[in-house]
């Protein structure tokens, strides 16, 4: 296909193994590497809320949301800064705030001892905003596993394999603040800067404005938006090294935009001691591995660490 277009994808369709949706989303896959879905299990209305509670903690004051620092923790759990991340090591670190979470274990699980099963930091302010995101994070986890089947499936690969090795997924659920583009900002500085995400599938969900951009293959950026209830999927580097590179990652970014604007990501990521390496080549690279490399590089806090 071209790929100067982002494909829109009845989600219910595809998982139902329609095979025109299948054919779609196999272009899609192994050509751009994004696309956008709808007719989802999660409804606007429950997006919307999730957008609006995110909202709220962005704009708690600075002193409110200090104590829930990530840089304090060597973890990637609670809020990020302006400047906590740096994509792009030849662009300035990015000027978004964020706050992240990620599967919550039973206390006393050896793997909590892990940085990629770290406890959650949950701020009392928003009212409820715990339990929306645990609730958000349940069904996004659940629609991100059946879709990236059904994704491996439409290209070739066995969604099979892959279902097993997300019963404990490193997944992150992330909220993105985006501010109106400052004034100062020049030719180095961005929402965030252009990369490819480093996992396996992102289920983005938006405000409905623009700003996200995805390169051309060739040169030059497409736009790409969705409103809520509606999703942005695109696909990692890991699961690129996994297909043997059948599967795209393709880099994007956020110049920012004249307004402010938050998206959801969900980084959905395997089990940690999942391997990765190209299916059947008989290489071991451990998911956790390949994560923790990729953090050390983003995060300014652990990069000078």
């Amino acid at each position: 296909m071209s790929d100067i277009e982002i494909p829109r994808i009845d989600a219910a369709a595809l998982l139902a193994g329609d095979p025109a949706a299948c054919d779609a989303v196999r272009d899609a896959a192994t050509g751009v590497g994004f696309m956008t879905v709808y007719n989802t299990p999660i409804s606007s209305e429950k997006m919307q809320a999730v957008l609006a509670d995110y909202q709220d903690f962005f704009e708690l004051p600075m002193a409110a949301k200090t104590p829930f620092d990530m840089a304090k923790t060597g973890s990637n759990r609670g809020w990020g800064a302006p400047g906590s991340e740096q994509v792009d090591p030849d662009a300035n670190p990015d000027y978004k705030q964020v706050f992240d979470c990620g599967l919550e274990l039973p206390a006393g699980d050896p793997l909590t001892q892990l940085s990629c099963y770290a406890p959650n930091l949950w701020p009392k302010m928003p009212a409820g905003f715990a339990q929306t995101l645990r609730d958000y994070y349940s069904r996004a986890t659940d629609f991100a596993l059946d879709l990236l089947c059904a994704i491996a499936d439409a290209s070739g690969e066995d969604g099979t394999y892959f279902r097993p090795l997300f019963d404990r997924p490193m997944a992150l659920l992330r909220g993105n603040y985006y501010p109106e583009r400052p004034d100062w900002a020049g030719e180095n500085d961005f929402g965030i800067a252009t990369h490819t995400d480093y996992g396996c599938l992102t289920l983005l969900a938006t405000d409905g404005s623009p700003g996200l951009e995805v390169r051309r293959r060739g040169g030059g950026w497409i736009p790409v938006s969705a409103a809520p209830g509606e999703f942005v999927i695109n696909f990692g580097e890991m699961l690129e090294m996994w297909t043997n590179g059948r599967i795209k990652a393709t880099p994007h970014r956020v110049i920012g935009p004249d307004h402010a604007r938050i998206s959801v990501p969900l980084f959905f990521n395997p089990n940690h001691d999942a391997n990765v390496a190209p299916i059947g080549s008989g290489e071991v690279t451990r998911a956790r591995e390949h994560l923790d490399k990729r953090y050390s590089e983003t995060y300014v806090h652990l990069n000078k660490a």
